[in-house]
């Protein structure tokens, strides 16, 4: 299974426990972040693990003292998985930071020194809209909103799609007409082949 569709079966809630898991321990590290610093919330997870795989191998110490056995350390076989990463993973890893971060800046110098009027403009209004949604938020009660909406949206658009995108089909329409209209009036503005 790849992980695109192990994130896929995540978010549409295939596997309950699992998706269930994931999502609350997300959730649990993303509030304890607006309780805590993410040095603090670390240090804590941290020695969580290490009091869990502690207690644990004192235990199965004990419990091989106690029958007189000789099965070895409990966490042999993960100590001998190899973890490195290899040349060509983190080369193609590079590769594709590389690339998005190269699109993302010609798109930003496109928008920035306006080769076209109206997707600057468009860019320019979302900047002002976000300016409004980070009066009113921070970032982490964003990403909280953004985590609960990917494991609600896709279950809720899978039960409800015809509904969905009728209105979502609407809606296009009628921000494609305003559009429309804007670029009709704004002068040099060229409209783009649909």
């Amino acid at each position: 299974m790849t992980d695109a569709e192990l994130a896929v079966d995540l978010l549409y809630w295939r596997n309950v426990k699992q998706s269930g898991g994931v999502f609350s321990s997300v959730l649990l590290l993303l509030f304890s972040l607006t309780q805590f610093s993410v040095v603090s919330v670390g240090a804590y997870l941290a020695l969580a693990a290490l009091s869990a795989t502690i207690s644990f191998r004192i235990y199965k110490s004990v419990l091989q003292a106690v029958q007189k056995t000789d099965e070895g350390h409990p966490f042999k076989s993960f100590l001998e998985v190899e973890i490195a990463l290899s040349q060509d993973q983190i080369g193609k890893y590079a590769d594709k930071i590389m690339l998005y971060s190269n699109t993302c800046m010609k798109e930003l110098r496109r928008l920035f020194l306006v080769q076209d009027l109206v997707d600057s403009l468009k860019f320019a209004v979302l900047m002002w809209l976000l300016t409004y949604v980070g009066a009113l938020f921070n970032g982490l009660t964003l990403l909280i909103l953004a985590v609960i909406c990917m494991f609600t949206m896709p279950v809720i658009y899978e039960k409800h799609q015809a509904q969905i995108d009728q209105y979502v089909g609407l809606i296009r329409t009628q921000v494609n007409s305003v559009v429309g209209k804007i670029q009709a009036k704004i002068p040099g503005a060229k409209r783009k082949e649909e």
